[in-house]
C-alpha cells in the first residue's frame, strides 16, 4: 500500500480527494490546520495531522512519512481576503508551498501535485484559454498561486522533483461551504436554503467554467500516475453565465427565485473558460458530469436547514 500526503485534506476538494485515494487503496495522511476545513470530513481510514503548512512540524511530518506523492491543496483561496490581507495570502500560498517543497526534496518524494487556479490568467481576452496563454493575475490570490507554480517548476529543475500543476476551473459540489473557498454555486444554494434572494455581482453575464468536484478529484488522482512536469487545466471547456446558473437552480427549487444585483467586486474576473484538450491527452481524463447533472446532485445533497 503506497503512502501519500494530502495537504488541505479536511477541506472541500481535499476531503473528496482523500476518499478517492482511499478507494484506490492508498495509505492517506492529511496535513490541515483546520482553519477552514473540518476533521469530520475526513474518513477514519486516513490519518490527520493538525498542522500548518508553513510550520517546521508539517515539514517534519513529511520527512518522517517519506510518502510517494504529496497532493498540495492547502491554500488561502479567497480572492477578496487576498486583497484585504495580501501578506497573509503570500505567506500561506507561497511560503507554505515552499515549505512543502523543501520537505519533499529532503524526504525524496517522487511527485508533487499542486492545486492551482484559472485565476492566474486574470481577465484574458480569449474565449477559451490554453495552458500556454500568459498569466496576468488581477488579484493577490492569483499572483500568489502563480508564484508558487514558478517555485515548483524551479524545484523540479534544480532538485529533480517531479511535479504536475493543475489549474482548476470553478469547482463546485456537495460539501462546499459558502465561505472561504466557497464559490458562487455554494453561495446560491445556501441562500436558497434560507429563502433569501440570490445575490448576483454585476449583471450576471460574467461566465465561468464550472466543474464538478468528483471530476476534479479523478483528475488529481490520475496525476499521481500519469504526466510529468506538466501544467494542465482541470475544466469542462464550457462557459456558463451566472444568469444561466440561476435559471438552472430555478428548475430544482420549489419556489420562485428572486435575485439581488450588486456592483462587481475588485479582483473578480469577468469571463473564464479553460480548454481541457491537453489534460485529456496527457492524463487520459475527461469530465463525466454536465453542469445540469452536477448542479442537480449538489442541490439535492445540500444539507437542509433544520
Amino acid at each position: 500500500m503506497k503512502t501519500v500526503v494530502v495537504t488541505g485534506g479536511a477541506g472541500f476538494i481535499g476531503s473528496h480527494l482523500v476518499q478517492q485515494l482511499i478507494e484506490e487503496e492508498m495509505h492517506v495522511h492529511v496535513i490541515d490546520n483546520l482553519a477552514t476545513g473540518s476533521a469530520d470530513k475526513i474518513l477514519s481510514e486516513a490519518v490527520l495531522y493538525v498542522e500548518d503548512i508553513r510550520s517546521q512540524k508539517a515539514l517534519q511530518t513529511i520527512l518522517s512519512l517519506k510518502p510517494e506523492a504529496v497532493f498540495h491543496l492547502a491554500a488561502q483561496a479567497d480572492v477578496q481576503q487576498s486583497i484585504l490581507y495580501p501578506m497573509l495570502d503570500m505567506e500561506i500560498n507561497v511560503l507554505g508551498t515552499l515549505n512543502m517543497l523543501e520537505a519533499c526534496r529532503k524526504a525524496g518524494v517522487r511527485k508533487f501535485i499542486f492545486a492551482s487556479t484559472s485565476g492566474v490568467y486574470g481577465n484574458a481576452k480569449k474565449d477559451l484559454l490554453e495552458e500556454t496563454d500568459p498569466a496576468e493575475p488581477i488579484s493577490f490570490y492569483g499572483l500568489s498561486k502563480f508564484a508558487a507554480e514558478r517555485y515548483i517548476m524551479l524545484y523540479g529543475q534544480l532538485f529533480d522533483l517531479d511535479w504536475t500543476i493543475l489549474r482548476f476551473a470553478n469547482v463546485y459540489g456537495p460539501g462546499q461551504t459558502s465561505k472561504g473557498e466557497g464559490g458562487v454555486v455554494s453561495v446560491f444554494v445556501e441562500q436558497l436554503r434560507r429563502d433569501a434572494p440570490l445575490t448576483v455581482n454585476g449583471d450576471g453575464k460574467q461566465t465561468r467554467d464550472f466543474i464538478y468536484v468528483k471530476d476534479v478529484v479523478s483528475a488529481i488522482a490520475a496525476a499521481r500516475k500519469k504526466g510529468s512536469r506538466e501544467i494542465l487545466h482541470v475544466s469542462t471547456g464550457i462557459a456558463t453565465s451566472v444568469n444561466r446558473l440561476v435559471a438552472l437552480l430555478g428548475q430544482y427549487h420549489a419556489r420562485d427565485i428572486q435575485t439581488l444585483n450588486r456592483p462587481g467586486r475588485a479582483g473578480d474576473i469577468h469571463n473564464s473558460c479553460l480548454s481541457n484538450n491537453r489534460i485529456k491527452r496527457i492524463l487520459d481524463w475527461e469530465p463525466k458530469f454536465s453542469i445540469e447533472e452536477g448542479l442537480r446532485e449538489t442541490y439535492f445533497r445540500f444539507k437542509p436547514l433544520s
